[in-house]
This record gives structure tokens, C-alpha cells and sequence, in this order.
């Protein structure tokens, strides 16, 4: 009995035994010899200790290995990130990317992977600013007298507030101090700023006297958060903008807004709540402006400052502005999105954010309608497939109140396996994210812009 474990592990294949069959020939002719190598010794290491601890009972073949090699390295060459099919009802979704590009943006990304003027100016020959490239149409489009970007909405906080209070104290509401998702928390972000966080007022009621009784204990700077992924409702009370900057000019202390969602426009064309916008904000004499690229905006990740021009200079002067930059690719679908503001009563035409949420009810009917045959032929019999009512939300921390009238397609599995069902669709080329509720799969076809993959999606699918 002692001798057989020796024999089955003597007769593991050796390396180059592997490494030099003909089935890995074509391996061997595009893939790094030290990275194949270690691969082999990986899946021989395993199969070692299973002969060991006797969960195998005998030695893999080399075919065997070199079919878990190849397996291996296909993985490591599929691309990690995959376009996927968003059917969970929240259109903005934060872990399938916010907001989808509009095709002029994806169009000015692939033009921007080539060579560009990034940092060159083409009239005087000479390194130029990064920030011009959008800081003109930003400022048309908001009001603000100067404007720069940095790569997320939490960087644009923390520049501003480095820039303008470092080490000084920081005045915010209590009833603002929000947490923006992942644990991420606005006094964090504060006190990594360098700045000495204040807290005035209550969770629900604060005063224009606990603003002006902090700027007499010494605050060099007032925050105002907008709290896009929450309300407070009932006995409130926040201090108007106007009347904050009011006070904060009259002590010579900058006012800076998060305004976090970043609505260019009145949100109530779409049946929405009513959602300040960043020129509402400007108008009302913010010095300093912060908002994200891609929630209510709809471009790619990016965090904006706009203001004031005294206080930006000196936002755009910190050396941790370099490391918080945007790149070419980044800017580029910037202004592509930006230039869709020029004419805001087509964005709904031109930016995938606002063809979802201004879908009727009767166009996501429709398509459900189109959709049903698909998918109950997917489905087979493993599942009841019909069409329900229900509610669309936009997301990424943005309008948390606001539901939009949708219409779902439901698969209610015969043997109770509503996950196995979810899994099996996100198992498709490209993946199908919906939810499951009370039982059932549901599909929320609010935000199926293009319905053809999906359609090849479920086609494709073995029966």
C-alpha cells in the first residue's frame, strides 16, 4: 500500500515532456516561454498534491495537462472587461459602468487612441493646457468664469478642499455628510483633504446661525453636499444656497457646492423630480462647482470644477492636480458628451442616459411585446415567461426617490430555481444582468437601447 501513491506520482509527466508535445506547439509560438513553463508547473503542482492527499487516484495524462494549459491561457487572453446586457432596472447602474457613451463619444475615443493635441497649442506652436480642450464649452454651457476636470467626482472634493483649506477648518451641514457608495464617506474625504472637519446644525434642521457661528470659530471654508442618494423629509430645514454664499462672501470664506449628479437640465421634462443644475448652482454664486461625468451628465467618469476664475487658478496650481488628471481618450469623450448640451432639447436623441429615462411607456410595451418569443424560447419549459408592470430607477446615487413606469419580462422557474436561471443568462455572449424578486427573474426593458444583441444573445444559447 505505501509503494502505490509513489508509483501514480512517479508517473506524472515531467515538464518538458509537456512543453515539447506538438499539442502545444502553437502555444509555444506565441506565448512567453517563462509564462507557459509556469503554467505547467502550476497545473503539475496541483495534480501533485491531489495524488497526495489521495482526492485523485491517478496521474494526469500529458493531453490532459496540455487541455488544462490551453484552457488557462485562453482565460488569461478573453478580455476581463465585457460589454453586458443591462436589464436590472437601474439604468445608471455603478458596477456595469453608469452611463453608457453616445456614439459621437465612442467615435471621439477611437479617433483620440491616435496621436493628439493633448497638451499642444496648434495656433502658437508650443506645450499648451490640457484643460482648454473643454474648459470653453464647460464654461458656456454652466455660466462659470473657469473650469478644469479630474478623473472622478470624490477627486474634484478632495482637490478643492486641499486647495483651499488645507489644514483649516471645513464647515458642513450634519444632515450632509454623506456616505457616496463603497463605504466611502464625506468626513473621510474631508480629513484626507487636510482639512478639519466642522459640523454644524442637525441631521434634519440646520440655520444660517450655525454656519456664521462656525466661521467665528475660525472655518476657512463652506461645504454644502447635495444629497443626491438620499431625503430627509418632514420637520426640515437646509439654508438656501444664495443666503450661504451671501455669508461666506461677507467673511471673505470661499462657498464650494457637491453637487454630485451633475444635471445639466431640468429634470422635469422627463417626469422626474426637480434636481438642481449645475447653471442653477453657478447662478446662485457658488464659488466653487463639483459634479461628476457620469451620472445625470451621461459621458464617461470624470470629475468637474467650475467657479469661480480667482479660486480655480488655484485649484489647477496643485500639484496634486497632475496626479488626478484625465487622460486623452477621457477628454475626448468629455467634450463629445458636452457638445450635446448645445442643443438640450435633442440630448434625449443624442445621449443613451436620457434615451432611457424619457422612454414612453407605450415604446418599452412595444418592445417587451418583440422581446417575449425570444426569450420564451430560451426559457423552454424551465420556466413561465409573461410580462408585468413595474418601476425603472435611474441610479449611481441619483434621484433615490424618483421611479420611472416600466414594463418587466418575467421568468418564473417551474422548479423554484429563479438564481440558476439569472446565472444561466448572465452566461451568455454578451451576459444578460437582471434582478430576482419575489421568485422570479425579472428583465427591465427600460434600458435595452439595441435590442439586436440581446436577441443574438439568447439565439446563440445551446437549448
Amino acid at each position: 500500500m505505501a509503494g502505490k501513491p509513489l508509483t501514480t506520482l512517479a508517473a506524472l509527466p515531467a515538464v518538458h515532456e509537456v512543453l515539447e508535445h506538438p499539442g502545444l506547439a502553437a502555444l509555444r509560438a506565441t506565448l512567453d516561454h517563462a509564462l507557459l513553463v509556469a503554467e505547467i508547473q502550476t497545473r503539475l503542482g496541483a495534480h501533485r498534491e491531489a495524488l497526495r492527499t489521495g482526492t485523485r487516484r491517478t496521474s494526469p495524462t500529458v493531453e490532459e495537462i496540455i487541455t488544462e494549459v490551453t484552457a488557462a491561457v485562453a482565460a488569461w487572453r478573453a478580455p476581463r472587461v465585457q460589454p453586458v446586457i443591462n436589464l436590472t432596472g437601474t439604468l445608471l447602474h455603478t458596477n456595469l459602468g453608469r452611463a453608457p457613451l453616445s456614439a459621437e463619444a465612442v467615435q471621439a475615443m477611437v479617433q483620440a487612441a491616435a496621436t493628439v493635441n493633448l497638451e499642444y497649442d496648434l495656433d502658437a506652436g508650443k506645450r499648451g493646457d490640457r484643460d482648454t480642450l473643454i474648459e470653453e464649452l464647460l464654461c458656456r454651457l454652466t455660466g462659470a468664469e473657469a473650469a478644469t476636470v479630474v478623473n472622478n467626482n470624490a477627486a474634484a472634493v478632495y482637490l478643492s478642499l486641499n486647495t483651499l483649506a488645507n489644514r483649516k477648518k471645513v464647515t458642513v451641514s450634519r444632515g450632509e455628510l454623506v456616505e457616496i457608495g463603497d463605504s466611502f464617506r464625506m468626513p473621510d474625504i474631508i480629513v484626507k483633504s487636510g482639512c478639519r472637519l466642522l459640523e454644524v446644525g442637525t441631521t434634519n434642521r440646520t440655520h444660517l446661525k450655525d454656519y456664521a457661528e462656525a466661521l467665528d470659530e475660525g472655518a476657512a471654508l463652506l461645504l454644502k453636499v447635495h444629497t443626491s442618494n438620499y431625503r430627509i423629509q418632514g420637520f426640515t430645514k437646509e439654508v438656501p444656497l444664495e443666503k450661504l454664499v451671501e455669508l461666506g462672501r461677507k467673511h471673505r470664506v470661499p462657498t464650494v457646492v457637491d453637487l454630485g449628479s451633475g444635471a445639466f437640465v431640468n429634470l422635469a421634462r422627463f417626469g422626474l423630480p426637480d434636481e438642481p443644475t449645475v447653471q442653477d448652482t453657478v447662478r446662485a454664486g457658488a464659488e466653487v462647482v463639483t459634479f461628476s461625468g457620469d451620472k445625470l451628465l451621461g459621458g464617461p467618469q470624470a470629475g468637474f470644477i467650475v467657479g469661480r476664475s480667482e479660486w480655480i487658478k488655484r485649484i489647477k496650481r496643485n500639484p496634486m492636480k497632475r496626479a488626478l488628471r484625465c487622460d486623452k481618450l477621457r477628454l475626448a469623450a468629455l467634450e463629445a458628451t458636452l457638445r450635446a448640451y448645445l442643443s438640450p432639447a435633442t440630448v434625449a436623441q443624442t445621449l443613451p442616459a436620457y434615451r432611457m429615462i424619457g422612454r414612453s411607456l407605450a415604446e418599452i410595451e412595444g418592445l417587451a411585446r418583440a422581446m417575449l418569443p425570444h426569450v420564451e424560447r430560451w426559457a423552454g419549459e424551465r420556466a413561465r415567461v409573461g410580462i408585468v408592470a413595474g418601476e425603472s430607477q435611474v441610479g449611481s446615487g441619483s434621484l433615490p426617490e424618483a421611479a420611472l413606469p416600466t414594463r418587466l419580462i418575467a421568468l418564473t422557474s417551474r422548479a423554484g430555481a429563479a438564481d440558476e436561471l439569472a446565472r444561466e443568462l448572465r452566461q451568455l455572449t454578451p451576459p444578460v444582468i437582471g434582478r430576482v424578486h419575489s421568485g422570479a427573474v425579472l428583465l427591465d426593458l427600460r434600458a435595452l437601447l439595441e435590442p439586436e444583441p440581446f436577441v443574438a444573445a439568447l439565439a446563440r444559447a445551446k437549448p
